[in-house]
């Protein structure tokens, strides 16, 4: 990499207008029709999760701006309370820049859920988890010597794992690339940070969770609940474009692609897939990444019931409920 900069964009993949509406649901008694209409190598992939209008979006959506809600996935080990309230979460860890743009929605009106407080995770371009570069079953250094041969399929093995199970204690006090920042009156929330590497049994993912009717202090976000436990994915013609650059070419970990992966529920944006924009020739001068997460904030999805696909959180499935409890 040698620029850093983030330019003007002129490649993006194009995103699905059909929009399916609560109203549309009732009428067509229950069976929603989508029109996909996505060019490029994404297309099967396409759906009406996200369509961010141009202008500003309104204090008071209507019914023809509905989202269905956003699949709920496990949270994983490596969660850290919310402890660095900041947009930008890079500190000195190099790879490309990444600017991902999040809107907040509630998936029952469609109205944009100010002052929630959003959390994003991930590991560096060499699959290392801040907090846990000591810790056993962490991220660690790339490895050296020629990559392991197979193709890891299934569940998640080795490297951090994809799974719930409560988190693991921290063993070392770095935290570069997590962060917690507000959403504004347009449910908005913007974080700058470095595209994801890759470990051994995962595909390229960052980590959300989004807690509401908690409060905003001098020493960050106190009380409320986690209504939405989710992850975010990276298409397969991105990774393969940053693979070929530094410091990802030195991660020689055996790579998962996004349709091997046993956490994506291989349902498109309502899972957690990105849209993408980027110069295609250029793509170490930056991404911009940007998805609408669609919540029910009256519930609490903490990660525990979150899933991958034919679980809980999966395609077809509804995500249920949990008792409230104050924000992990």
């Amino acid at each position: 990499m040698t620029d850093s900069r983030v330019p003007p964009m002129d490649s993006e993949v194009p995103e699905d207008k059909g929009q399916v509406t609560r109203r549309t649901v009732l009428v067509a008694g229950g069976v929603a029709v989508t029109a996909v209409g996505v060019a490029g190598a994404l297309s099967a992939n396409a759906s009406a999760q996200d369509a961010t209008p141009a202008a500003p979006a309104a204090e008071s959506p209507t019914a023809d701006t509905c989202y269905t809600l956003t699949s709920e996935l496990v949270e994983g080990p490596y969660y850290i309370d919310a402890d660095k309230i900041r947009r930008d979460i890079t500190e000195d860890q190099e790879g490309i820049p990444l600017t991902l743009d999040l809107t907040v929605i509630d998936a029952d009106t469609c109205r944009p859920l100010r002052d929630a407080a959003v959390d994003i995770w991930h590991c560096n371009a060499t699959g290392v988890y801040s907090g846990y570069e000591a810790g056993s079953g962490g991220g660690g250094p790339a490895p050296t010597g020629p990559p392991p041969s197979g193709t890891p399929t299934g569940t998640p093995t080795g490297g951090p794992p994809g799974g719930g199970g409560g988190h693991q204690e921290p063993t070392d006090d770095d935290r570069f690339l997590r962060g917690t920042w507000h959403t504004d009156r347009h449910g908005r929330v913007t974080f700058r940070t470095v595209f994801p590497g890759w470990y051994q049994g995962r595909c390229v993912h960052i980590h959300v969770k989004v807690h509401v009717d908690g409060t905003w202090t001098d020493a960050g976000y106190e009380g409320g609940h986690t209504c939405h436990t989710g992850q975010l994915f990276f298409d397969e013609r991105s990774v393969l474009a940053t693979a070929v650059l530094e410091p990802y070419v030195s991660n020689t970990a055996t790579r998962t692609t996004l349709t091997e992966d046993g956490i994506y529920p291989q349902n498109g944006h309502e899972g957690g897939l990105l849209y993408l924009r980027y110069d295609r020739r250029r793509i170490g001068r930056g991404v911009r990444a940007r998805l609408t997460l669609g919540v029910a904030p009256d519930e609490t999805h903490d990660g525990s019931d979150g899933g991958g696909p034919g679980g809980p959180g999966g395609p077809g499935t509804s995500p249920t409920a949990s008792p409230s409890a104050s924000a992990d």
